[in-house]
């Protein structure tokens, strides 16, 4: 949604704000519950930089309104998981629906952040400290899952041995990190196919590989020449196409892209600073949704890259939005002719709109100053019928904290999907050329996003949906969603009876911001299966200095798919809007070669984040934390030691778990403590991993 000029003065005030610097021997938070104060008792941690420290602080707490802060300012709503810096009047207010422990992380300096992450149940949250494997031979009792004579093979190192006494005894190879990958020797190749066992490889399109550097600057869009926080940066569906074979080698199963359909062309102010100037190269601000985004590529390009990643046995998830399309920018308002301008402003724009620049005591928020958001040419964009958005007769939207579903999130439009009146196709696509977006009797907002999102199934063999922010959408649009993709891959499957992927159904996993491992009434509205959001924050760190601080996690991961057949859930360590484990772990290459196996050897779907793999560094973010995980796939690394070695390692595990469904989708039971190893059975495919550390 556009930002009314009294936001922009907002903005400005909270930028100035941020300027803060907040030092302190320790943080100086107050915190309430329900009015009634609440002791924090501080940790200290490492130190994060030579300006500032990192605290922690857990809490028990029950259902309320927990209130934390340093001022009696405007309460902020405070989300699980995300970073929210501190000035100093900063205050927020977190609605705890579950009673449970929470944990709260602080730190002070100039770059000052809060976050509040929710500790799962049942879980244990000690850590046990991880012994040192020094290269000796290891010895486990395998009885209960190998016959004796029965010959075993190693695959990290290759090694065979056999089972004598009901024990196996193997030296784990010297850069494996003490690990043993233990496998029937004679077994045949499981033809079994486990969605619980999928590893998802997630990639930023634009910031992955740049197959064709002429569609870089579609639509007018530019580099800014700075720091190309939030522009375009050329990645598209050609490279992700050549980069399949490197896929397959990590034993990636299925690959979810960032949405490729058209966004919005222009940019808007980047960060509560309005720094940089953000472009939709995430693919989270929706234009058209029935075109492909010229910076992405041609339709032929979208069809050789599932073509080609269906002939490897990788499947292509799309990630679709549902709550919102993209914010209006100047590039948009002038050409498809919505919006006006406020009485005099027009001598303030060049002839090319999106060619505005603040001026020196301005940021990229200030051309919202220029705008009139009650001109009735607002009616020429979506809609009062299609979007709350606060602008001339549009409806506003209340706070997201009071209504989550139609509430508005960072001021984005928020589609009416609750609505059953017919509506009209928006007025700038009655007009738009090209689109497949067609006038329809009956439609109502959701008919009409339920046909453009099944159509790219329908027509190229899209495998499945990453669904953004499905807590702020209705549980019956999802499921209609659902129910138009799955009639959709049944009509693309019987006009392709021969691609690999024919037979197999629809599949869909969806964001329900901090949900964890945990069935919930989303999966009987469509979805299979949820991202875990308690795997970064409980297990990943934790695991990747030692696989046995992962049982009781691994144990409860295991036990619901086990008592839920039908349930999975998505695990990953880093991602585009939460953090980078490589970055969280101060760059530190070891813990990066624990974390592929806390993350390939866990129960469940895992969710690899393009560059985990590589130890992709955080780039640079302006005041917007989550830029810098977004940053370009470090191909150049590729070729130094380190890095080969830390992707020798990751591929090893990946195409011991793509053949093992036993991995992610098998029971799971501990064998020994020391060393420690357990065993994954499911059906006839049974593995067991050891680790000597």
């Amino acid at each position: 949604m556009p930002i009314f000029s009294l936001l922009s003065q907002r903005l400005a005030a909270l930028c100035v704000s941020l300027h803060f610097s907040l030092v302190m021997a320790e943080p100086n938070l107050d915190a309430q519950l329900d009015g009634k104060p609440l002791a924090l008792a501080w940790q200290p941690l490492d130190s994060p930089a030579a300006q500032g420290q990192r605290f922690t602080a857990e809490l028990q707490l029950a259902p309320g309104t927990l209130r934390l802060g340093l001022g009696d300012g405007d309460g902020e709503a405070l989300k699980p998981f995300q970073r929210f810096d501190l000035s100093p009047a900063s205050r927020f207010d977190f609605a705890v629906a579950e009673a449970g422990r929470y944990r709260l992380l602080v730190e002070t300096g100039a770059d000052a952040h809060l976050r509040l992450l929710p500790l799962r149940s049942g879980i244990a949250q000690q850590q046990s400290a991880c012994s040192v494997w020094n290269g000796e031979a290891l010895s486990v009792d395998v009885s209960s899952v190998f016959a004796d004579g029965q010959r075993l093979r190693d695959a990290y190192s290759g090694q065979h041995a056999r089972v004598e006494n009901g024990h196996i005894r193997l030296t784990p190879a010297a850069s494996s990190n003490g690990l043993l990958l233990l496998e029937a020797a004679d077994a045949p190749p499981s033809a079994t196919w486990d969605w619980r066992n999928a590893s998802v490889y997630f990639a930023i399109v634009d910031r992955f590989a740049n197959g064709d550097p002429n569609n870089d600057r579609s639509y007018g869009r530019a580099p800014d020449g700075e720091q190309e926080i939030g522009t375009f940066h050329g990645g598209d569906l050609k490279g992700l196409t050549g980069k399949l074979d490197y896929l397959a080698e990590l034993g990636i199963s299925a690959l979810w892209i960032s949405a490729p359909y058209e966004q919005i062309h222009g940019w808007v102010g980047g960060g509560d600073k309005g720094d940089f100037r953000h472009y939709a190269y995430h693919g989270y601000y929706a234009l058209d949704y029935t075109q492909l985004d010229a910076n992405m590529g041609s339709e032929q390009d979208l069809r050789e890259l599932i073509r080609q990643a269906h002939a490897r046995g990788i499947r292509v998830l799309f990630d679709v939005v549902l709550n919102h399309p993209g914010y209006s920018t100047l590039a948009d308002m002038q050409a498809f002719g919505f919006g006006g301008l406020r009485d005099g402003m027009a001598r303030y724009l060049p002839e090319r709109w999106s060619d505005w620049r603040p001026e020196s005591f301005e940021n990229a928020h200030a051309y919202h100053n220029l705008l009139d958001y009650q001109h009735p040419d607002w009616t020429n964009w979506w809609g009062k019928d299609w979007v709350r958005a606060g602008i001339h007769d549009y409806p506003s939207p209340p706070s997201v904290l009071v209504d989550p579903l139609k509430g508005s999130l960072a001021f984005l439009p928020d589609f009416r999907t609750e609505s059953e009146v017919p509506v009209t196709l928006p007025a700038f696509l009655q007009h738009k050329q090209p689109t497949r977006a067609v006038e329809r009797d009956g439609y109502r907002v959701r008919d009409y996003l339920n046909e453009w999102l099944s159509g790219w199934v329908r027509e190229f063999g899209v495998d499945g949906f990453r669904a953004d922010t499905v807590k702020h959408v209705e549980a019956a649009a999802w499921a209609e969603l659902r129910a138009a993709a799955d009639q959709a891959r049944a009509e693309w499957a019987a006009a392709n009876p021969n691609d690999p992927m024919a037979g197999e159904p629809f599949w869909m996993v969806g964001e329900v911001f901090g949900h964890g491992p945990e069935t919930s009434e989303y999966q009987h509205n469509g979805f299979d299966a949820l991202i875990n959001f308690a795997f970064q924050q409980e297990t990943a760190a934790k695991a990747s200095d030692c696989l046995h601080q992962a049982e009781a996690g691994y144990a409860h991961y295991a036990e619901l798919l086990a008592r839920n057949p039908g349930h999975n859930f998505m695990s990953y360590a880093s991602s585009h809007d939460t953090a980078l484990f490589f970055a969280e772990q101060h760059n530190d290459l070891a813990r990066q070669r624990g974390l592929a196996e806390a993350l390939l050897l866990s129960p469940g779907t895992v969710q690899i984040y393009y560059g985990d793999e590589s130890a992709r560094p955080l780039g640079p973010s302006g005041s917007d934390p989550f830029q810098g995980t977004r940053s370009d796939m470090n191909w150049n690394d590729h070729g130094k030691p380190q890095i080969a070695a830390l992707l020798d390692h990751w591929r090893r595990l990946g195409q011991f778990r793509a053949r093992h469904p036993a991995v992610g989708a098998g029971s799971h039971r501990q064998l020994s403590a020391q060393p420690y190893a357990f065993v994954r059975e499911a059906g006839a495919d049974k593995v067991v991993i050891v680790q000597g550390r």
